[in-house]
C-alpha cells in the first residue's frame, strides 16, 4: 500500500460535484477547531481566518462525500490504496459553484529531513497525472509566498474546457506546520471573487 500524505486531494472536487449545501451550526462543519462571529480558529494549526461577507461554511458530510469521490479518482491514478484516516476537514467556504475555499490537514511525523518537501513535489505530480487521466487539459506552476510571516509553497493550476478556454484557476497554498501538512486552496475564475478570498487568506494569523 502506498502511504502517501494527501490532505491535498480535495481540489479535486469541483470537477466531481459543483453544488455544496450550508448549515447555520457553523461548528458542526469542521474537524478540528472552532468559529465564532465569522472568525474561525485551529488550536493544531495556530491559524485565524476571518470569513469573508458573501461567503458560506460548507457542510462537512457533503464535503467529505465529495472528497471520498476525489480519493477514489487519485486512487486509481495510482493504483493503490491511500490511508487518510488521519485528514481533517478545517474550514470550507464557497461563494458559488466556481469560487471556493478549502482547507484540510494531516498528521505528518517527519522520518528524516526534507521528507514533506519530497511529499509535496510527488504529490503535485499525482493531481497533474490525476486530471489527465480524466482528460482535463492544465497548465501548472509553483512558487513561494509569505502568508503572516510563514513562506508557503504554492502549486498554481490553470484548468481549461474543451474549446480550450480557462474554466477554473486553482491556488494550492501548503506549508508543514507544528506536525501537520496543512494545505489551503482558492478555487476561483473571476477577479472579484478572488480578490474577496485572497485578502482574507493574506490576512490570517499564524501564532
Amino acid at each position: 500500500m502506498l502511504y502517501l500524505k494527501t490532505s491535498r486531494i480535495i481540489v479535486l472536487l469541483l470537477f466531481l460535484s459543483l453544488i455544496f449545501s450550508c448549515k447555520n451550526d457553523s461548528n458542526k462543519q469542521v474537524d478540528e477547531g472552532e468559529i465564532e462571529e465569522r472568525v474561525y480558529h485551529s488550536k493544531d494549526i495556530g491559524w485565524t481566518m476571518k470569513i469573508p461577507k458573501g461567503w458560506e461554511i460548507m457542510q462537512r458530510d457533503v464535503v467529505q462525500q465529495q472528497s471520498d469521490k476525489g480519493l477514489e479518482a487519485i486512487s486509481e491514478t495510482l493504483d493503490s490504496e491511500i490511508d487518510v484516516s488521519q485528514l481533517k476537514q478545517l474550514i470550507n467556504l464557497k461563494k458559488d459553484e466556481f469560487h471556493l475555499f478549502l482547507s484540510t490537514s494531516e498528521k505528518f511525523d517527519l522520518t528524516y529531513e526534507g521528507e514533506w518537501e519530497e511529499n509535496n513535489e510527488v504529490l503535485k505530480k499525482v493531481l497533474y497525472d490525476t486530471y489527465t487521466s480524466k482528460g482535463i487539459k492544465l497548465d501548472t506552476s509553483s512558487t513561494n509566498t509569505m502568508v503572516s510571516g510563514l513562506k508557503f509553497s504554492v502549486f498554481k493550476i490553470k484548468l481549461y474546457g474543451p474549446n480550450g478556454e480557462v474554466i477554473l484557476y486553482q491556488d494550492m497554498y501548503s506549508r508543514y506546520i507544528n506536525g501537520f501538512d496543512f494545505a489551503a486552496t482558492l478555487n476561483y475564475i473571476r477577479p472579484k471573487e478572488k480578490d474577496e478570498i485572497l485578502r482574507a487568506w493574506k490576512r490570517s494569523k499564524f501564532e
